[in-house]
This record gives C-alpha cells, structure tokens and sequence, in this order.
C-alpha cells in the first residue's frame, strides 16, 4: 500500500507531497498499466546497451579481418565506447533531472540508433571508431535515465520487485551479449560478416523510440536546476585522466605520462569537490549533489558498486581470453558455455530482492559476495584438474555457482543504493551508480595487464599459448576472489534490513540516514510505518 492509500486525510502540517511539486511525475495509481509498460521499454533499452557493450569482443577477429583494422583501432572499438559512457554518464542523468527524463532517454535511444546504423554501415574502420564513441556518448544520455524513471514512476513498494527485474536483465545481457554475438558472426547474414552485431539494435530503438513516447511519464526535478558546465568540465577531464592510461597503457608499455595523468586525476576530482560545495551553496545547481554521500545506503554502495566493477572487469575479459586463446574454443562454444551463468544469475537476481532480501536483509548479499568466492575458487580447481582437455559441461557448475552469487548481489544492491535517495536527485545517483561500474570496470581492466599478462610470456611458442594462458587464468582468478571477500566485508557498511524509500528532498534522506542505519528494525521504523504520510521536514513515507 502506497502512502496516499494509507489515509484519507491531510495532515494540517502536509502542505505538499513531492508528486504534486511542479515537474514532479505524480504516484502512479496502483491500477495503472502504463508504467509496466514503460518499465519493458526502458529495461529493453538497458539490455540493449548491455548486449552491445559484450557483443563486439566475440566478433573482434572478424573484424580485424574484414575491415582491416589494426590492433590499435580494434582496442579504439572497444575503448572509446567505454570512454565516451564513462565520462558522460553523470552529465546525462543531471540533464534528464533538469530537462525531463522522458525527454531525454527518448534522445539517448535515438541517438544510440542512429549511431548503431552508423557503426554498421562504417566504410573504415575510423568511421567505425568515431561511430562507437558517438555511440557510447548516446548511451550516457540513455542509461542513466532507466533507474530514474523507474525511481520517479513506480511507488516505494514495489521498486524491489521492479529491481529485481532489473538485476534478472543485466545478469542475462552480461552473458547473452557474447553468444548473440557468436551466432550473428557466424550466420554471415546477407554476407555482411560483423556488421549484423551492431545493425540488430535498429529495429528495437525504433520500436523503443515509438512506444517510448507514448508510455512514459515525464518527470524531472522538482526545482529548477541548470547545467554545471564547470562540473561538466571537470568530472569528463577527471575520467579521461583516469581512464585513457588504464585502457591504453599496456599497449603503449605504461609509459610514465600515464602514472602523471592518473595521479592527476585525482587532484581534478579533488578540485570538483571544492567546486561542486560552493556551487552547492551558492545556486543549488551542482552537478554530484554530494550531499547523497551523507547517505550511510548511498555512500557504502557506491563503494561496494566501484569494488564489484572491478571484479568483473577481470573476470570477463580473461574468461573469454581464456576459452578462445587459451583453449581455442570457438566463439559459438566460448558463448554457448556461458548460458548457465546467465541463468543463475537472472534466477538468483529475482529471488534475492522479492524473497530473501526482506527477510534476512544485508546478509543476503554478503552470503552472494561469498558464493561468488566459493564459484571462482571452485573454478581455478576444476581450470588446474582438467587443463587444456576442460569440457563446457565442467565448467558448468562453478559459473552456476558465482551466477548465483552475482544474482544475489546485484539487483538489491541497486535498490539499496537508491532507496533514501529523494525524488529531485535520481537522475544525479543513477549516474553516479553507473558512472563507478564503469570506473569499477575500467580499472578491472587495466589490472588484467597485471595479473593476466603479467603472468604470460612475450614470445610463447604455439604450444605454449595455451597452458600459459590457463595459468594466467587461475592467476587471475586467484585476484577476482581476493577482491569479492574485500566486497564482502564493505558490505558490513550497508544496513542490515532495506531502508525505506524517501520521497521528499534532499534533507529528508540526510535525517533518515542520519538517524541509524539499521533502524528499520527499532520501534520508531515501526511506528512511522503505521502512520502513514508525513511531512516534508524529515520522516519517511510508509511503504
């Protein structure tokens, strides 16, 4: 039941609800469709980014081939889509917060087609680079409004189980992207070779452009904010710092500009900080609200989402490195041996946050960070048994494992980072939650050329690639299980039972966080819940 059922009257002291404040999208009624119609388009639009940010490594030799691209431009392919969406995704959630969140998801999905067609149709392979940062910047429009408007048109009560959804969508585009992309590759269809992996997106952004418009509610913040272009300015030029040596430093032998530019970037982010207080002060229009770090949920979360990214980072590039180099599989096998995972995770992922999580709380997903430890330490056994001669079927019940692991963490750890974040400042937290998986995932990536290639010879003989790269494997996965206990016992930050969802202003999030973070268990949490609709100076909204 939603607060507006649990009362007929106003309180004298309840002068205005955040969903009647100008440009706030109003509670949906419980009978309305609409929204559930909304929620496909918007998750097909995220499975579709997740699909095209896994999609392009299984078809990587194919282009090479094909279009002739260097070992430079097939890094470019892959790293300037991840640059561009890094760097603009807390830019794009601040937009929809200011010019509506419809308008620009509806943007961002057109945009992310046309350069789609773009991409497929590239007569070089630099037409093909440029066309993936374009691609990458739309993203960053796209994405960030998904958990916004999920966050603006569903009420408090049933954003688990929407999360939930969520966290079934991105364990099966995680996995689904590789064996769509294997099997597009290999059908050849029309003798377009790899072009068909960046083409299929046309038909569901339109269809998600069209229907889009019709189904989804717009809303923005509640107040009037403007654009930060010094926030703009210094938040891309941070990452870039960060994350342009991460992406080419092992090509280019790690030079010593590269260590410069990292170090540095962290004095711009330290100089964003200073600004964004100030700009804060002064007009009430910064681009990090940094005021959501005052939130016990948000703070941890972020931090743990950063870790998290970091572990999967590794963990996919040498998996796929390991099946199609190390073992010589076939991109249709090494996509194939995958499904189990993606299984596992989309199971666990609706099971955590609609069954577990309200019932046994933060210890539901420090039990998924340690079954993930028990998967991959299981998997390095079954990698050092079996050698070269491992079959799919035996990897089988290590991905099921860590699959079920990830399940169990990522969809409520979302809700959990957005759950006391206020209405007016959605579209900023969902930025920044997508903004460190990429940071996360970057920096996993950089760390590969440590504890993968590290461990790999220069010169290596043809029958020496393959028991090299499976004990690079192992090696690495030695990292990846260190780096989820590490998440594990972050996660002793987060509250112990799921906080309630707060739909006031910023100050409000500030005083539930403030009060305790487990406090959802006391007799106060209790009793707030039974009442009902409160006011705006401070208490919860009951779900």
């Amino acid at each position: 039941m939603t607060s507006t059922e649990t009362s007929t009257e106003t309180p004298p002291d309840f002068e205005k609800t955040p969903e009647t404040r100008p440009g706030a999208a109003p509670e949906p009624a419980p009978g309305d469709r609409r929204r559930w119609f909304a929620l496909a388009i918007v998750m097909t639009a995220a499975f579709m980014d997740l699909v095209d940010v896994t999609i392009v490594n299984i078809a990587i030799p194919s282009i090479r081939q094909d279009a002739g691209a260097s070992w430079s431009q097939i890094q470019w392919i892959t790293a300037g889509y991840a640059l561009a969406f890094a760097a603009g995704l807390i830019t794009g959630g601040r937009l929809g917060d200011i010019h509506g969140r419809k308008r620009l998801f509806l943007l961002g999905i057109g945009g992310f087609t046309l350069a789609s067609a773009l991409c497929g149709f590239a007569a070089n392979p630099e037409m093909l680079v440029a066309s993936r940062i374009l691609q990458g910047g739309m993203a960053a429009m796209m994405v960030p409004q998904v958990l916004s408007i999920v966050h603006a048109t569903f009420p408090a009560h049933e954003r688990g189980k929407v999360f939930g959804l969520f966290g079934a969508i991105v364990g099966l585009g995680a996995v689904s992207g590789p064996l769509l992309g294997a099997l597009l590759t290999e059908w050849n269809l029309f003798g377009l070779e790899w072009r068909p992996i960046f083409l299929i997106n046309l038909p569901v952004g339109i269809a998600g452009l069209i229907l889009g418009s019709r189904f989804i509610t717009e809303s923005k913040a509640p107040k009037a904010l403007k654009l930060d272009i010094v926030g703009v300015v210094l938040v891309t030029l941070g990452l870039l710092m960060l994350l342009y040596p991460l992406t080419r430093g092992r090509e280019l032998g790690w030079p010593l500009w590269g260590y410069a530019s990292m170090v540095g970037a962290l004095g711009v982010f330290g100089a964003l900080v200073a600004y964004e207080r100030r700009k804060a002060a002064r007009d009430g229009s910064p681009l990090v609200e940094l005021s959501l770090f005052r939130v016990r949920s948000f703070a941890a979360g972020v931090a743990v989402q950063t870790v998290f990214g970091i572990a999967l980072g590794v963990f996919f590039l040498v998996w796929t490195l390991y099946m199609q180099t190390g073992l010589g599989w076939s991109p249709m096998k090494a996509g194939l041996t995958g499904v189990p995972f993606s299984i596992a995770v989309s199971t666990a992922a609706g099971m955590s946050v609609q069954k577990l999580v309200p019932r046994f709380g933060r210890k539901v997903l420090q039990a998924g960070a340690l079954t993930m430890v028990v998967g991959v330490l299981l998997y390095i056994w079954e990698s050092e048994r079996y050698g070269l001669g491992i079959a799919p079927w035996q990897m089988a019940l290590p991905l099921v494992v860590m699959g079920a692991g990830m399940g169990l963490i990522f969809a409520p750890l979302t809700d959990a980072v957005l759950s006391e974040v206020p209405r007016e400042h959605a579209g900023s937290a969902s930025g920044l939650i997508n903004t460190v998986q990429q940071m996360g995932n970057a920096l996993g990536l950089g760390l590969v050329a440590v504890v993968f290639f590290g461990e790999i010879g220069d010169r290596l003989t043809a029958s020496e690639v393959g028991p090299a790269f499976v004990n690079a494997f192992q090696h690495a996965l030695g990292w990846v299980a260190l780096v989820m206990f590490a998440i594990f016992l972050l996660m002793f930050a987060l509250p112990k039972r799921p906080a309630q969802h707060v739909e006031g202003g910023t100050d409000d999030a500030v005083a539930v966080a403030e009060a305790d973070g487990d406090a959802a268990e006391g007799p106060e949490a209790r009793e707030a819940s039974e009442a009902g609709p409160a006011d705006e100076r401070g208490r919860a909204v009951a779900v």
